[in-house]
């Protein structure tokens, strides 16, 4: 019998993946299943008629290319001087196969010469995703095992597909479809492209609810994190399907009905059915209410001596027959630890026992505190800091090694390290185990992060126009937690520069202090757009110094140097007598602003109050704050005034995200020698008070001018009129009040820094002498001539006077002209100054965006006086808000 040609032969998957696109559809498992099944038939078949019982002479590899003989031999168990069957081919067929390594191979004997031929799988060339558009390339290739250059395998394919399937899922696209192709190159090298079918987002069609009586589908699916999809909800990330959100849904259904006293609820099941089109999910869960409870006996059994358990029983939220709340039980059990750890119990257990009575529905609760030892910090550690030094941490906590343990002191040491702002956000104090019971370890684990800021943006504000500006900052100068920086800004209204300083400790004590030297330069058209003309500019210093009074309370002293220039155009608004005296001409400028011109020094002495107690400086979500500031000029210097302001706010987490703020603010200033000049009164307007244009309230001068009605009379037009100019004169008392809701949205907004609010607005500005107001010409105006030697308009004064008459009012020409200049008659009104509240409501969004902070608000007046000016529509970009 010829023992020539023996064969064994595997036709396997890989074999087939040489043709150029052999994956197409195909599916995978199927693929893999057939290949396994025909290596497994062939290799018995031609096993079964192999020779036995030869010995194996030579181990001969044919038609490796990457792998050495050596390394493909070891794979397998055959070997020189071992006897040749078919049970040992097909096993070594077997081994081959589970290398993965190759796409075709067999097994000759001839005559005790067995030779393994083999093709090998081919090399990865690249990696290709087609038809993926929701999910990028940088999001799908770190998740999949198959890269360049490595050896294609079936199994990594198979893993892969399934991976890209599952990421799809996780977006909620259930309909998601992967097809592997391979395309042949030369070289034994392959592209595998991934076709993609992403299909549509599967939504939740429809909530089931079965079984509920007490509480209807509706109450019950606002409760949960999944929604249904509604028309209402485009942009909702809670109305795609997730298996984890099903499964916290079931949590949240069970923390509503035990807030509500059915102690026996139960989820009995919760079924997710994907509709025919693989679009949608149908979800339903049947629940068993079970009775409602109400609280029986409650008490505290207190184990240790310091607590009397009379006294605690006495201060429990709950009070025997109130209906059974599990939420509050687990706030009392929360409390009392933390009542325990401020006594310096830090290992305190509190366990509630309850003793349920189905009969009379009635559950009873005892707190027991469990006896514990009073904890002593034996050591404070600071970890992590590279950069910042031990003492800007050790100095923020309230408690000390060799004090007693106290939790509300961790809590608030924890706050302040927050704040500070050099570490990981959410920074939290570690607790472990002292050398004793009785000791405890407090460390401060931090991660630093960059505290330098580099600014420059451009934006564009309803306010201010363009703006551009630039800033340096670092918080944490040195790791001393210094502040330095420098900031420019520049707009179509307003131009500064300042640099500042500040140290939080002076000299290691508890003492701050800082710096601040700028140059700030406006004109009119910040504070009135149709007038540009007005330029104030202030040259200035700043120095302060802070002392904490309590751990809430600080008072602050500063003093204030300022030098102002304020300027009009002299050849447009000054007239020039005989005498060449130039002067301002209130007939163009306004009597209010040639009352503020000139030169002055500002020597200010301010001392403030500060109490906070808020959870964050930058973005607080509970606490309160008050400052009471007051301010002094006249130590020196060319003004004279008392100035007083106080403000108010406190912030309330709703929960599930809503945050409310109200805050309240106002001051009066007064002046020491006379009136307040305008450039130190109060304004309220857009940036301070939405729904009204910049300075829009209060009092102020408005020149209406006249125009000839029906009957040919001469009349002023209504203020509302877009011919009306005005001149805001501010106020020396002041008031507003500000109420707002931040409302939450989808957790895909939140990543995108978008926070919408409601909000209702209040305030006033008032306290102004009237001033004298008149009809023009019909008034008391300078005599002068202007630089061309042109008389002006004059009004007479007495019988022997030499002027020029001006016309009655009843006689009025069309115009007069002044200056060189044509003006038409007008008169002058004092409106606005009124205590009455203003009010207004309407809706805002804050947006971090790429291209700086974001904030649009629309506001609508409920309430203003006659002279009031409005505005529904306001927004900044690229500044501050």
């Amino acid at each position: 019998m010829s023992r020539k040609a023996d064969t064994i032969k595997a036709s396997h998957y890989a074999a087939a993946l040489l043709g150029c696109s052999m994956l197409a559809g195909v599916p995978m498992g199927a693929l893999a299943q057939d290949a396994d099944s025909a290596t497994t038939t062939e290799a018995d078949a031609q096993s079964e008629a192999a020779p036995q019982g030869d010995t194996i002479r030579s181990l001969t590899v044919v038609g490796s290319q990457r792998l050495e003989p050596q390394t493909i031999l070891s794979y397998i168990q055959l070997r020189v001087g071992e006897t040749y069957t078919a049970a040992k081919a097909d096993q070594a067929l077997k081994d081959l196969a589970a290398t993965e390594l190759f796409a075709d191979f067999s097994i000759r004997n001839n005559d005790g010469d067995v030779v393994i031929q083999i093709q090998e799988n081919p090399v990865i060339n690249r990696i290709v995703l087609e038809g993926n558009k929701k999910l990028k390339d940088d999001k799908i290739l770190p998740e999949i095992k198959l890269s360049p250059r490595q050896i294609f395998t079936r199994s990594k394919v198979r893993a892969d597909v399934a991976r890209i399937i599952e990421l799809y899922k996780r977006q909620g696209r259930f309909a998601a479809s992967v097809e592997p192709q391979m395309v042949q190159l030369e070289q034994n090298r392959v592209d595998i492209v991934f076709e993609i079918t992403e299909g549509p987002k599967s939504k939740v069609r429809q909530i089931n609810i079965l079984g509920n009586e007490a509480f209807g589908d509706g109450e019950l699916r606002s409760e949960m994190v999944t929604k249904q999809a509604r028309w209402f909800r485009p942009f909702s990330s809670s109305t795609s399907y997730d298996p984890d959100r099903l499964a916290f849904d079931q949590q949240k259904l069970r923390q509503f009905y035990l807030t509500e006293g059915y102690a026996d609820f139960r989820v009995v099941s919760a079924v997710a059915e994907l509709t025919p089109d693989k679009e949608d999910f149908i979800i339903t869960y049947v629940v068993e209410e079970g009775n409602r409870y109400k609280f029986g006996d409650v008490g505290v059994e207190s184990r240790i001596r310091d607590f009397d358990s009379d006294r605690l029983t006495n201060a429990l939220p709950m009070k025997e027959g109130d209906w059974y709340n599990a939420k509050l039980v687990e706030d009392t059990v929360e409390q009392l630890s933390e009542t325990a750890g401020t006594y310096g119990y830090a290992f305190a257990d509190v366990r509630p026992q309850f003793s349920r009575d189905a009969e009379d529905e009635t559950m009873d609760v005892s707190f027991v505190i469990n006896e514990a030892p009073r904890v002593y910090v034996e050591q404070v550690d600071v970890n992590g800091n590279t950069l910042t030094q031990d003492k800007v941490v050790r100095r923020e906590f309230r408690i000390a090694e060799g004090d007693a343990f106290n939790s509300l002191a961790v809590r608030r040491s924890t706050a302040r390290i927050n704040s500070l702002g050099y570490f990981q956000e959410n920074f939290e104090i570690d607790q472990r185990e002292g050398s004793a019971p009785d000791r405890i370890i407090l460390e401060a684990n931090v991660q630093e992060r960059p505290t330098g800021e580099l600014s420059l943006s451009a934006g564009f504000s309803s306010l201010e126009s363009f703006i551009i500006s630039g800033s340096i900052r670092q918080r944490n100068f040195r790791g001393r937690g210094q502040t330095v920086g420098a900031s420019v800004n520049f707009s179509r209204y307003s131009r500064s520069a300042s640099v500042s300083f500040t140290e939080p400790y002076v000299f290691d004590k508890n003492i701050s202090a800082g710096l601040d030297i700028y140059r700030r330069d406006y004109n009119n058209g910040y504070y009135d757009r149709n007038s540009a003309t007005y330029e104030k500019s202030t040259t200035g210093a700043q120095l302060r110094a802070g002392v904490p009074l309590t751990e809430y309370l600080t008072a602050i002293g500063r003093y204030t140097l300022n030098y102002d220039e304020i300027t009009l155009d002299k050849s447009t608004y000054f007239t020039t007598d005989d005498n060449g005296v130039e002067t301002c001409e209130p007939l163009l400028a306004g009597r209010y602003l040639c009352d503020a011109l000139g030169n002055r020094l500002s020597s200010i002495l301010g001392a403030s109050l500060a109490y906070s107690n808020l959870d964050s400086r930058v973005r607080p979500t509970r606490g309160e704050s008050a400052t009471l500031n007051l301010d002094f000029a006249g130590l020196g210097g060319d003004v004279k005034y008392l100035k007083a302001r106080a403000q108010a706010a406190k912030y309330f987490n709703l929960g599930s995200g809503f945050i409310f703020s109200t805050s309240v603010e106002g001051g009066y200033v007064y002046g020491l020698d006379g009136d307040v000049l305008l450039t130190d009164r109060f304004f309220l307007g857009e940036g301070q008070m939405r729904g009204f244009d910049i300075r829009g309230v209060g009092p102020r001068i408005a020149r209406l001018p006249y125009r000839t009605d029906a009957d040919d009379n001469l009349v002023p037009v209504d203020i509302d009129d877009r011919s009306v100019t005005d001149d805001a004169l501010g106020g020396n008392a002041y008031y507003l009040g500000h109420l707002e809701l931040e409302i939450p949205l989808g957790s895909g907004a939140r990543e995108m820094g978008l926070r919408p609010s409601i909000f209702v607005d209040v305030g006033s500005v008032f306290d102004i002498a009237t001033p004298e107001t008149k009809p023009y010409p019909d008034g008391v105006f300078i005599a002068s001539r202007n630089r061309e030697g042109q008389d002006l308009c004059r009004q007479t004064v007495d019988d022997t006077s030499e002027v020029i008459v001006c016309p009655d009012v009843d006689t009025l020409p069309d115009n007069i002209t002044a200056l060189g200049r044509t003006i038409s008659p007008f008169e002058e009104r004092f409106v606005g100054n009124t205590a009455m509240p203003r009010v207004s409501v309407g809706f805002g969004v804050n947006w971090n965006s790429p291209f700086g902070p974001f904030r649009i608000d629309v506001a609508y007046p409920l309430l203003k006086e006659y002279g009031d000016e409005t505005k529904l529509f306001s927004f900044n970009v690229g500044t501050q808000f």
